[in-house]
C-alpha cells in the first residue's frame, strides 16, 4: 500500500511540472507565431471590456472583463498535456501486451501454432 501511495505523489508532482513546462510551450513559443499569422494579436491580451476602468473617491478601479484569451492558452494546454498523456498510456499498453504476448507464448518451437485446452 506504502509503495502505491508514493509512486501516486511521484506522478503527481511531475504532472504538476510537466503542465507547466507545456503552459510555456504554449505561452511563449506556440501562441505567438498563431498571434502573429492572425494578425499580430497577443492572445493572452484578448478580452472583452463589460465596463470601463474608472476613478471613484480618487481611486481606480479596475475594469470588468472577460479575459477569453487566456481561456484559448489553457484549452491549449489541456490538448497538448492530454495528447501527452494519450500517447504515454498507449505506448505503456503496447509495452504490456507484448510482454503479455511473449510470456505466454511456447517455448517449444513444435508447440507455436498449436493451441491445447484442458479441463480443470
Amino acid at each position: 500500500m506504502r509503495g502505491n501511495v508514493v509512486d501516486m505523489a511521484v506522478g503527481v508532482i511531475i504532472g504538476g511540472a510537466f503542465g507547466k513546462i507545456i503552459s510555456s510551450v504554449v505561452a511563449d513559443i506556440i501562441m505567438p507565431p498563431i498571434g502573429l499569422l492572425v494578425g499580430g494579436t497577443n492572445f493572452s491580451e484578448l478580452r472583452w471590456e463589460l465596463e470601463p476602468a474608472r476613478v471613484v473617491d480618487g481611486v481606480e478601479q479596475a475594469a470588468v472583463t472577460i479575459n477569453y484569451g487566456n481561456l484559448i492558452q489553457t484549452m491549449l494546454d489541456f490538448v497538448i498535456i492530454a495528447f501527452a498523456i494519450f500517447l504515454f498510456i498507449r505506448l505503456l499498453s503496447n509495452l504490456r501486451r507484448k510482454k503479455r504476448r511473449d510470456t505466454l507464448a511456447p517455448t517449444c518451437p513444435e508447440q507455436r501454432g498449436k493451441v491445447t485446452f484442458r479441463n480443470t
